[in-house]
């Protein structure tokens, strides 16, 4: 069996490959900047709403999570990738129902993501009826009467699964996941589950909360910053700036990743003189170019190097002879390394864990890592030198079949120098869509918690279903298989973010309703179920009027802020309804008076939503005042405010981790899929990657000059990648150029979501169930004439 990923329309016959740049920023990312929101939103347009972007009395860039502190720019709080984001979204291209018309859904199929959203913002709803070729326009009541009919027919609420996207507003999120449960299903996979769910598994487990534990304040104080298996350059640009004060105050920053990251080598900040005419700012003090998957046998080596350390220390301190000596060179001998205080305390399970790494070998971790020893112990040199320690990652670490077993492995890097809950020292995994966390906050979650669903109870009146749902990797498993008949996604593109393409889009052509709340076109809208709606949204950046005035709504950062977004452009369209209103319309045209769910004032006043999160989530007590103060509210986290820590032992756990290397077959190579610098998730801004140094194409493939050699291959020869995987099932991306690149030996890169199709849909991370598009074994063959 062979599964292929469509090429669609791209024309790639004009691609130059350059060198990679060796810095991020600067006067070309000023220059992108303005020729990208001048080209979408007019340049006067533009430039008022770039002044609005993550302002306190603004709206949320709808880009990425990154916080913006308190202190902010009033002429540029955004970076060049949100600059872009804003300009998506606040574009003046319209995508009405002539377009429908004269485009069927099968030509939309052949197209690439790039041209799809590069028609413009959705205008009015549209429907696709069992058999027809074209989109029409419907009303909204037409729209919510298809979608409660299907939803009415089904023999069990779990026949329908309902996904969000992380820009989800935290009151749209509430509502939705109300609205879910009041249906009665906890089929609510979002795209948490293929990006950080290996972190909150892991920091739940080892903390008891699965997110982050530093403030922009800490990353500032810290002493040491490892920034692992992520590329900020890119994909989160404004956390630059936060590099670069640290630097200023006397920081160290390791970047271990296996590409060479321009933002992770010298950041040019384009609001700093340097940054315009100089040099900028260096910002690794060293680069760790691992291998793919060595991560884990990174940190078991560093905590080994530490346990090692901590006893030499011991025995340094011992007397000359005697029995007090003989019993300080033991094993458990106390030294100086280790926090043992914070250890006795605080922690538990660290002598099993001890023990374990005492035992790892180091010709593993050298297979594992591909790094020399050398390296790593000089990485160990700067830990021993730093009280406080940060420690960063995103996808590059979450995406792998033991992702969860690495991130525990970091959080023991952490405590055994009580690394948590100090200033300037803790976890930070740097979450990607501007909501992502809230939107988990808020309920949206497969697997809610006993404690959560007994507050919704006692709140709302119903009994919401107790049993899990299926998350994303589930849900595309049901469908395929017949088990869920309807898909409704909030936000998001779901056929270009999920892993193995032919199998989702089979999944979901096997629905009998599909339902896409979306700003913009995208390959969603052309892969369907036996019908499918197109419900139109307001964006982040437009005005929100309901019956009760103009509304505004919150969103949760990466480092647990919550604050307000108020949009303030003109609505693309005039049959636009907000994200709220669609959810609460929905749910009072399916549920009639099976609830007492007051959804209609919901969607005239979003205060009273928010009335009800604060007495069910906790953390939000008088959300309503608070988040109108400037800049919002940090909600609580136990391990990080004082250092106690709500796991099931009660203490922060230190686990034992093994450590398998991935080794590769001859003759192949571990691909990780990545993101170009004119893309965020699956919205592609350009055919540009400019800190890699390829213009006008983006189906390429980075490997190594020797491994190129070594498989025969040349530089700049078209291939087909080809995965494989344990079904014996042939998944192929044909038609890439190779570009000889810097990059780790035995691995290779390629952009998403071209090369999703390679990811089996039953590989996953243990535990998390994310699909691991970060250690995919592919081989390179020769693309046929």
């Amino acid at each position: 069996m062979v599964k292929k990923a469509p090429v669609g329309d791209a024309d790639d016959s004009g691609m130059t490959v350059g060198a990679p740049k060796r810095y991020a920023a600067g006067i070309p990312a000023i220059v992108s900047t303005l020729r990208h929101t001048g080209r979408q939103m007019g340049v006067r347009r533009g430039a008022r709403t770039l002044l609005k972007v993550n302002q306190k009395d603004g709206f949320d860039c709808p880009g990425c999570a990154w916080p913006e502190g308190e202190h902010r720019s009033p002429i540029g709080e955004y970076c060049e990738n949100g600059a872009k984001a804003v300009a998506e979204e606040a574009t003046l291209r319209r995508v009405t129902p002539e377009f429908f018309a004269a485009h069927p859904v099968a030509g939309l199929a052949g197209r690439t993501d790039y041209w799809l959203g590069q028609q413009g913002r959705l205008t009015h709803p549209m429907y696709l009826a069992e058999g027809a070729a074209h989109y029409v326009p419907v009303t909204w009541d037409e729209a919510f009467g298809i979608i409660a009919d299907e939803l009415g027919a089904l023999d069990s609420p779990d026949e329908a699964a309902f996904y969000t996207s992380g820009r989800t507003s935290n009151e749209a999120a509430f509502a939705y996941q109300l609205f879910v449960r009041a249906f009665g299903t906890n089929n609510l996979p979002d795209c948490s589950n293929m990006c950080h769910e290996s972190s909150g598994s892991a920091l739940t487990e080892t903390i008891g909360i699965g997110k982050g534990s530093v403030s922009l304040e800490d990353l500032h104080r810290a002493d040491l910053i490892l920034v692992v298996g992520q590329n900020p350059g890119t994909n989160h640009p404004r956390m630059l700036s936060a590099l670069e004060k640290a630097k200023r105050a006397g920081a160290h920053i390791v970047a271990v990743n296996p590409l060479p990251e321009a933002g992770l080598m010298r950041f040019k900040n384009p609001q700093r003189p340097n940054g315009i005419a100089g040099r900028g700012t260096a910002l690794a003090d060293e680069y760790a170019q691992i291998r793919v998957n060595g991560d884990l046998a990174l940190f078991r080596a560093l905590n080994r190097l530490l346990l090692e350390a901590d006893e030499e220390s011991a025995r340094a301190a011992a007397p000359a002879s005697g029995p007090a000596s003989e019993a300080a060179a033991g094993p458990a001998a106390r030294g100086t390394v280790i926090d043992h205080a914070f250890v006795d305390e605080h922690c538990g399970g660290f002598e099993e864990f001890a023990a374990d790494v005492r035992a790892t070998p180091w010709a593993d971790v050298l297979a594992a890592t591909g790094l020399p020893r050398e390296q790593i112990e000089r990485i160990h040199e700067r830990v021993l030198g730093s009280r406080r320690v940060v420690v960063c990652w995103a996808m590059g670490l979450t995406q792998h079949r033991n992702s969860v077993a690495t991130i525990r492995e970091v959080v023991n890097f952490l405590l055994l120098r009580g690394n948590i809950g100090r200033p300037g020292a803790g976890v930070c995994p740097v979450r990607g869509h501007s909501n992502v966390q809230g939107d988990r906050t808020m309920g949206i979650h497969e697997k809610p918690s006993k404690a959560f669903l007994d507050a919704l109870e006692a709140e709302f009146g119903f009994a919401p279903p107790r049993a899990h749902g299926h998350d994303v990797v589930d849900a595309i498993r049901a469908m395929r298989d017949g088990r869920v008949k309807v898909f409704m996604a909030v936000g998001g593109n779901f056929v270009s973010a999920t892993p193995d393409t032919a199998a989702t889009e089979e999944a979901l052509r096997r629905t009998s309703l599909t339902v896409q709340v979306s700003t913009k076109l995208n390959r969603s809208h052309a892969v369907t179920g036996r019908r499918a709606l197109i419900l139109p949204c307001l964006g982040r950046t437009e005005a929100d009027v309901q019956a009760t005035g103009t509304q505004f709504v919150t969103v949760e950062d990466s480092m647990s802020a919550v604050h307000a977004s108020t949009g303030t452009l003109p609505p693309a369209s005039r049959e636009l309804r907000s994200e709220v209103a669609i959810v609460c319309g929905l749910a009072e045209r399916v549920l009639g008076d099976r609830t007492t769910v007051p959804w209609r004032a919901f969607r005239e006043d979003y205060d009273l939503i928010r009335d009800r999160v604060a007495r069910v989530v906790p953390g939000f007590a008088d959300f309503n005042a608070r988040v109108r103060a400037p800049g919002g509210f940090v909600l609580p986290h136990g391990p990080r405010d004082e250092r106690r820590f709500p796991t099931a032992t009660g203490k922060a756990n230190f686990t034992v981790n093994p450590l398998d290397v991935l080794r590769v077959p001859p003759g192949r190579l571990i691909l990780q899929t990545v993101r170009s610098h004119d893309q965020y998730n699956t919205t592609i801004y350009g055919l540009d990657d400019r800190y890699r140094g390829v213009k006008a194409g983006r189906r390429v493939v980075f490997v190594h000059p020797a491994d190129l050699a070594e498989l025969g291959i040349a530089d700049g020869e078209a291939v087909d990648l080809v995965s494989e995987w344990t079904d014996g099932v042939e998944r192929r991306a044909p038609g890439f150029r190779v570009v000889a690149y810097p990059t780790a030996r035995e691995c290779a890169a390629a952009y998403f979501p071209e090369t999703n199709v390679l990811v089996p849909l039953d590989s996953t991370a243990e535990v998390s169930n994310t699909p691991t598009s970060k250690s995919v074994i592919v081989r390179l063959e020769p693309t046929s004439a």
